[in-house]
C-alpha cells in the first residue's frame, strides 16, 4: 500500500483535472485499490464488514468490486479512516426523520480534499460561463449551522467564487428574509448585474409561494441562474421539479437552462450537477433526459435492490458511488437513490420507498452484526 500521503496526493491531483476528461479505467483503478486498501486497514468497522463479505484488497481488481457501505450506516458507526477526534469538520445529516440521536455523521479528517473536489465541480456547472458571481444565499451561513456539509459547501463557494455585494438573506433565528431577497432583486436589476441564488429547493419553494401571494413578478438580470438541491414539498403544496422550474421562469425570468440542481450527501464530499446549463454554454445539444453529472474522480452503477448486481445499463437500481475525494472515510456508498446511469451522467429517480429492499437490508445487517 502507498503511504496516506503519497495517496493522498495522487488523489487530490485529479482535482485539476478538467471536469469532462475521462480518468483512464486502469489509472482510476489502481488508485480505487489503493483507497479500499488503506481504508481497509484504517477503518475496523468497514475492515470488519468486508471480511464478512469475504472480499479483502486481495480480491479487488476494479472499482465496483470495492463493498459498498449504506449510507445509513453512518447513524450506527464511526466509518472514518484514522482518528474521528482528529477531524477538521464534522458533517451532520439532517435527523428530520429518526431523531437527533439518529442523524448520520460524516467525520472530514482533511477539509482540504472536500474543497478541492467542490470548487472545480461546482466551476464547471454552475459558472461555466463566468469567473465569479454576484451570490444570495437561502442556505444558513456555516456559523449558524456548523455541522451541515451544505452550509460549509455554500460558505466555500461564496468566499471563492461570491462577487462583491455577495450576502445570505436567512437566519437561523427568523429563516428567510423574503423583504430582504426582493431588495436584493431590486439591486441586482438597477446594476443590470446577474445574480446566483444558491438554495435548498425548500426555500425556493417558499420564496415562489411568497412572490405568488404578494402577485410578484421580477426579471432578473440575463445571466442569472439558479443552484438548488433536496426535495420539493412547500409548507401548502408539493410542487414538482419541472413545474418549480416553469416557476422560475415565469416568477423570476430565469430559464430552465440556468436552474442547476445539485445532488449530494453528507457522506460523499463530490457532488453532481444538472449538466444542461454548462452543455448550453459548450455548444453541446442538450440530453432527452434530466442529466447530472459529477467530477471523473467518481464512479457510479446502478445495482438491483435485491441482489445488488449491477443491472443492465440504462436499467433502474440503486445507485453505488465510488468517490475518491472521500480519502479518509469510505470511498464506496451504496445510497438509497433510484436512477439510472447513462453514458453522459446520471438520471435521478427518486428514493427508495418504504423498507429497504433485501439485499440493502442484508448489507446493513451484515455492518450492524460486527458493530463490536
Amino acid at each position: 500500500m502507498h503511504a496516506p500521503e503519497n495517496l493522498r496526493k495522487r488523489v487530490a491531483a485529479l482535482f485539476a483535472q478538467d471536469m469532462d476528461q475521462r480518468i483512464e479505467d486502469d489509472l482510476f483503478d489502481a488508485l480505487a485499490r489503493d483507497v479500499f486498501t488503506f481504508q481497509f486497514e484504517s477503518c475496523a468497522p468497514y475492515r470488519a464488514f468486508c471480511t464478512r463479505r469475504g472480499i479483502t484488497p486481495a480480491d479487488v481488481t476494479r472499482w465496483f468490486e470495492v463493498p459498498a457501505v449504506p449510507t445509513a450506516a453512518f447513524k450506527e458507526l464511526p466509518l472514518v479512516s484514522g482518528n474521528p477526534n482528529n477531524a477538521e469538520l464534522v458533517f451532520q445529516t439532517s435527523g428530520t426523520t429518526s431523531g437527533e440521536e439518529r442523524r448520520g455523521i460524516h467525520y472530514v479528517l482533511d477539509g482540504a480534499l472536500y474543497r478541492g473536489s467542490l470548487l472545480p465541480t461546482f466551476r464547471a456547472f454552475v459558472l461555466p460561463d463566468v469567473n465569479s458571481m454576484r451570490m444570495l444565499s437561502l442556505v444558513l451561513p456555516a456559523a449558524q449551522a456548523p455541522h451541515s456539509s451544505l452550509s460549509y459547501m455554500v460558505q466555500t463557494v461564496i468566499d471563492t467564487f461570491g462577487a462583491s455585494g455577495s450576502t445570505y438573506c436567512i437566519d437561523s433565528q427568523h429563516g428567510i428574509d423574503v423583504d430582504g431577497v426582493l431588495k436584493q432583486f431590486d439591486v441586482a436589476i438597477d446594476a443590470a448585474e446577474p445574480v446566483c441564488i444558491l438554495a435548498t429547493s425548500l426555500a425556493m419553494v417558499h420564496m415562489v409561494e411568497a412572490l405568488e401571494q404578494r402577485n410578484l413578478e421580477v426579471s432578473l438580470p440575463r445571466g442569472s441562474r439558479i443552484m438548488d438541491t433536496g426535495g420539493y414539498k412547500g409548507k401548502t403544496r408539493t410542487i414538482p421539479a419541472e413545474q418549480l422550474r416553469d416557476l422560475y421562469s415565469d416568477l423570476l425570468g430565469i430559464p430552465p437552462e440556468a436552474c442547476v440542481n445539485e445532488y449530494g450527501m453528507t457522506e460523499m464530499l463530490s457532488q453532481f450537477y444538472d449538466a444542461a446549463l454548462r452543455d448550453q454554454t459548450l455548444g453541446r445539444e442538450r440530453s432527452a433526459a434530466p442529466i447530472k453529472r459529477g467530477p471523473p474522480w467518481v464512479r457510479s452503477r446502478a445495482v438491483d435492490p435485491e441482489t445488488l448486481e449491477a443491472v443492465t445499463p440504462g436499467e433502474p437500481g440503486i445507485l453505488h458511488h465510488f468517490d475518491l475525494a472521500n480519502l479518509f472515510s469510505i470511498a464506496s456508498l451504496q445510497t438509497e437513490d433510484l436512477g439510472r446511469v447513462r453514458a453522459d451522467g446520471i438520471e435521478l429517480l427518486g428514493r427508495l420507498p418504504g423498507a429497504a429492499p433485501r439485499g440493502c437490508s442484508i448489507a446493513m445487517d451484515i455492518l450492524l452484526d460486527r458493530r463490536s
